[in-house]
């Protein structure tokens, strides 16, 4: 990413992590950096895709990021690994909720209006091999590369703002059909839903119930391609006697989100452990929520009298 927005970003998301952590974890900490600044610190890791070597270095360098941390030193790449390790994902979910609340508190009367969700899984490398370095490797007849499991980062998308609403992230492949009311279950605590649209990894009678049922929204969901002697009943019979595709082609902007994402930001989750590879995943959709609000966090800052 350009560095042009990079300060604004430290600031906002300074505002964002000190609403959700206190500024230290016990009255016994060492009290050097605080919490939020920590977690700001973490966002940014992932906003420039630096590892914990290279944040440690480019704190060092940039001043006027400091300053907008609010940080007098340079935490060492020790104290961010430390402070990763013992974050919460809870947290992570805490400060996306906070980011959605802030861009629906600017809209008054948005909080009546009704969201169309598209949920959708993408794959995050877990290491930091490129795919042209592993492809080049083959072609070049060396030995492929041993096979890693991925890891699958699965998003509730506000099709109309590009927004994440909620995210979970898990060793893939996998199906998720059975994670699609859960995630749900976190978007309705905050946003009413008109909507919710996802492809067929997600078909089941019991989703489509959770939905209407819990949920109160429509479901659009493709039925699974099935046996011939196989009868489909319920709202799956209805999805496959008349699919409502032109609702379904709100479901693009899903794939855009991951599309910027992984072009803007990074497609990599990266981590030795699969609990460092989730946090990574769900801190990279924490970045770009971030991502989606300082520039709108910019235009409500005071102008300095001349």
């Amino acid at each position: 990413m350009s560095e042009v927005g990079l300060v604004p970003f430290a600031r906002v998301a300074l505002e964002v992590a000190r609403e959700v952590l206190p500024s230290y974890s016990h009255r016994f900490s060492p009290q050097r950096f605080t919490q939020p600044q920590l977690l700001a610190i973490l966002c940014l890791m992932r906003y420039e895709d630096w590892t914990l070597r290279g944040a440690e270095i480019r704190l060092g360098e940039h001043g006027e990021l400091r300053r907008a941390l609010e940080v007098q030193a340079v935490p060492d790449q020790s104290t961010l690994f430390r402070f990763r390790l013992r974050l919460e994902e809870r947290v992570i979910g805490q400060g996306l909720a906070e980011v959605v609340r802030r861009l629906q508190k600017k809209k008054p009367g948005s909080r009546r209006t009704k969201t169309v969700v598209a949920v959708d899984a993408t794959g995050l490398a877990p290491g930091a091999i490129s795919r042209f370095f592993i492809r080049r490797r083959e072609q070049h007849g060396g030995a492929p590369m041993p096979w890693r499991y991925w890891l699958k980062w699965l998003l509730a998308i506000d099709t109309r703002r590009r927004l994440i609403l909620a995210q979970k992230a898990h060793q893939g492949p996998v199906n998720d059909c059975a994670t699609l009311p859960p995630l749900l279950d976190e978007v309705v605590t905050t946003l009413p839903l008109a909507t919710v649209l996802a492809d067929a990894e997600f078909d089941s009678e019991r989703n489509h119930r959770h939905i209407r049922e819990q949920c109160r929204a429509k479901s659009v969901i493709p039925a699974k391609g099935t046996r011939p002697e196989w009868k489909l009943h319920g709202v799956r019979a209805q999805m496959r006697a008349a699919f409502p595709a032109k609702a379904y082609r709100q479901r693009v902007p899903a794939e855009t989100v991951f599309s910027a994402i992984k072009r803007k930001l990074s497609a990599r989750a990266p981590g030795r452990s699969l609990i460092t590879q989730r946090k990574q995943a769900l801190l990279l959709g924490l970045a770009y929520n971030l991502y989606r609000l300082w520039p709108r966090a910019l235009l409500q800052l005071p102008v300095a009298n001349a």
